[in-house]
């Protein structure tokens, strides 16, 4: 398995692997499956500073991850939130581990300043792989979500990078 820089070509697959957690998992509060013409505008939006990664094993996707921006305004710039989704053949194999000590790397590397993770409350190996790389929980949002006729929490997990300064 590598880690590396996603393609366009990629898309389909990675957007699959999304489109399974909005149907069947709480790992995303969307509730209709993302078409490829938002995925496509979602991947033109990131830049070298916002990075989508992918898992790849051959030519086939296991997962991928991104930096996205955490707010437009110009004083959040060094901020980062992650996300990183694993195709579901394919949980508990480290696959997700490996993506976001890369994206660790990547926003390390790239001079940002702090990553932000926003898990729902109830996506427990989530919130501990998280943890086991350093972050910490920052904040709990009760019931500010609903999927699957529940309210869910919402936790924000908080990785303070080294100074690059």
């Amino acid at each position: 398995m590598v880690v590396r820089l996603a393609e366009v070509s990629e898309l389909e697959a990675i957007n699959d692997i999304y489109n399974y957690s909005v149907a069947n998992s709480t790992a995303t509060y969307q509730t209709e499956p993302e078409t490829m013409a938002a995925r496509k505008a979602w991947f033109a939006a990131h830049d070298e500073l916002h990075p989508v990664t992918v898992a790849v094993d051959g030519e086939a996707v296991l997962g991928w991850g991104s930096l996205s921006q955490f707010h437009p305004r110009k004083g959040y710039e060094l901020t980062v939130e992650d996300s990183v989704y694993v195709h579901h053949r394919f949980y508990r194999r480290g696959i997700g581990r490996a993506i976001l000590t890369d994206l660790i790397r990547r926003a390390s590397d790239l001079g940002h300043h702090t990553i932000l993770a926003s898990i729902s409350g109830e996506q427990e190996a989530s919130i501990r792989l998280h943890e086991s790389l350093g972050f910490r929980e920052a904040a709990r949002m009760i019931e500010v979500g609903r999927k699957f006729d529940r309210w869910l929490d919402l936790v924000y997990l908080q990785l303070m990078l080294p100074d690059q300064g």
